[in-house]
């Protein structure tokens, strides 16, 4: 790995730690949890699916 790719590395842990506390403060239930997280998955896939639909 070079320099830049453990820096990005370093980078994405940090707004994945960011993202988790933010997460974490909304003091959710799992079950809450998990349908949000399939809610927006199912946002992501879809609008992916969009988009290559439409460059295609």
């Amino acid at each position: 790995m070079t320099e830049g790719s453990w820096i990005q590395l370093v980078a994405l842990f940090g707004w994945l730690i960011l993202a988790g506390s933010a997460f974490a403060s909304y003091r959710l239930n799992w079950r809450e949890s998990v349908r949000m997280a399939l809610l927006w998955a199912g946002i992501f896939v879809a609008v992916g699916l969009v988009f290559s639909l439409a460059m295609g």
